[in-house]
């Protein structure tokens, strides 16, 4: 189902007492998403976001999130969405409701090195990453030791060779690496699970000196899980300068209550290079829901342009 925004402003009305819609602007709805969002100012000029998930799947995910966002919420040193309310769908499940997270998302290409937002954004994971992992069980979230995980990603690279859309080399460097069982020796984590600079939010007393900078907040928790901590810098390490990821990197080990594996570097550039793997897979479901007899084909060129090797 595909609401227009106006539709979603009306959801976001019945769902929180008082929210009388004044603006709506709807966000970009792009294949693969699972969720339909619009940010909404209502008549006191107050600023809300409403998410309404487009299958049973993402409102499963979505729900398992803000069981574990409320305990995160008095934890973390930055802000995470809480919704204010919700509103039953008729098509099944709930639409949230949650005050707009002030800050705006951080480019990771841009990032400066240096004891500023890099530093902020390093101390603002290693507080997620130090996090007991005893809340995502509570919140029901998957969890999983580092050999099972290792097994997952050889489950996920299987089913993208099945396709036929991989390149035979970029396979077998990728098998190697996740065959190599020394590389997976990792303490499971609580993790964000897909963290983009879209989805750090951040604040600056001087829009011109980034060591004025402070991470806000973190959304879209839809893929939070105990797992690898490497995930997190994931599309940091694809897209950040290499000042700018060891700025991060070091203030993060420092700020860690377990000291980082000495491998998670390079994990966390693999992890970089599979989520091509994740975006071929989102393509092939995409296309097949949509009948494309090419099956969600995606070119060589783009599965290896983000390489930096492992």
């Amino acid at each position: 189902m595909t609401r227009t925004p106006l539709a979603l402003a009306a959801l976001a009305s019945a769902a929180v007492s008082g929210l009388d819609p004044a603006e709506v602007q709807g966000a970009v709805q792009l294949p693969g998403h699972q969720f339909e969002v619009a940010f909404i100012t209502d008549t006191e000029h107050r600023r809300w976001v409403v998410r309404a998930p487009m299958t049973a799947a993402a409102g499963a995910q979505m729900d398992a999130a803000v069981s574990l966002l409320g305990m995160l919420s008095r934890r973390l040193p930055f802000s995470v969405p809480t919704p204010k309310g919700f509103v039953a769908l008729e098509e099944g499940g709930r639409a949230s409701v949650y005050t707009y997270l002030v800050g705006r998302p951080l480019n990771f290409g841009r990032l400066p090195a240096g004891p500023g937002i890099a530093a902020e954004l390093g101390r603002a994971l290693a507080a997620l990453h130090n996090v007991d992992r005893a809340l995502f069980d509570e919140a029901g979230l998957p969890s999983y030791d580092a050999d099972t995980y290792r097994t997952r990603r050889l489950s996920d690279l299987d089913r993208a060779a099945a396709t036929g859309h991989v390149p035979t080399g970029l396979l077998a460097r990728w098998e190697r690496s996740l065959e190599e069982v020394s590389l997976w020796r990792f303490a499971p984590t609580p993790t964000h699970g897909n963290l983009t600079g879209a989805h750090v939010l951040a604040v600056f007393d001087d829009d011109s000196d980034a060591a004025t900078g402070r991470v806000r907040g973190l959304t879209s928790w839809e893929d939070a899980k105990v797992a690898d901590p490497a995930d997190d810098f994931a599309a940091l390490v694809t897209l950040a300068s290499p000042a700018a990821f060891d700025s991060v990197l070091e203030a993060y080990a420092h700020a860690r209550v377990d000291r980082p594996d000495k491998n998670l570097e390079r994990r966390a550039r693999l992890a970089g290079e599979l989520m091509l793997v994740s975006d071929l897979l989102t393509a092939v479901r995409f296309a097949d829901q949509r009948g494309d007899p090419r099956g969600g084909e995606v070119s060589p060129a783009r599965l290896t342009r983000r390489g930096r090797g492992t």
